[in-house]
């Protein structure tokens, strides 16, 4: 985490860190703007985005760039993850990808300093639904 940017304290970007939390399903803005305009009904899907790309910024939090629109990951460390072509669910992987990382080094020129991947193909949820 950047420590050298200072950002002030806001009550809607700590409620969206703690939104982010725990979670290995990686939402959308939209759907953490949804969670939580309850609790923050003048909150805007702008505000959301805002402090999202401050989070992403500082370090804090990762920005996964799929298709379709960009997801947040509360583990900022490089990781795998499986996307779902079924239903779009993306999830953590349990991989470090360090296999990987050497080979990667030994044939390149340059200094590779982390890789993440993506798996594709269809969640056990979509598997069992297409059984039926």
């Amino acid at each position: 985490m950047d420590t050298s940017m200072k950002t002030k304290f806001s009550r809607q970007r700590e409620a969206i860190r703690k939104q982010l939390s725990g979670r290995h399903d990686h939402p959308t803005a939209e759907t953490l703007y949804e969670e939580l305009k309850e609790e923050f009904p003048r909150l805007s899907v702008a505000t959301v985005y805002r402090n999202l790309n401050q989070l992403v910024e500082s370090g804090e939090i990762a920005k996964i760039n799929l298709n379709g629109p960009a997801r947040f990951d509360y583990n900022p460390e490089p990781h795998s993850h499986f996307v779902c072509k079924g239903c779009g669910c993306v999830v953590d992987m349990s991989d470090n990808n360090d296999e990987a990382l050497i080979a990667a080094r030994k044939n390149f020129d340059g200094d590779i300093e982390s890789c993440s991947s993506q798996f594709y193909g269809m969640c056990s949820q979509c598997i069992k639904e297409t059984a039926q």
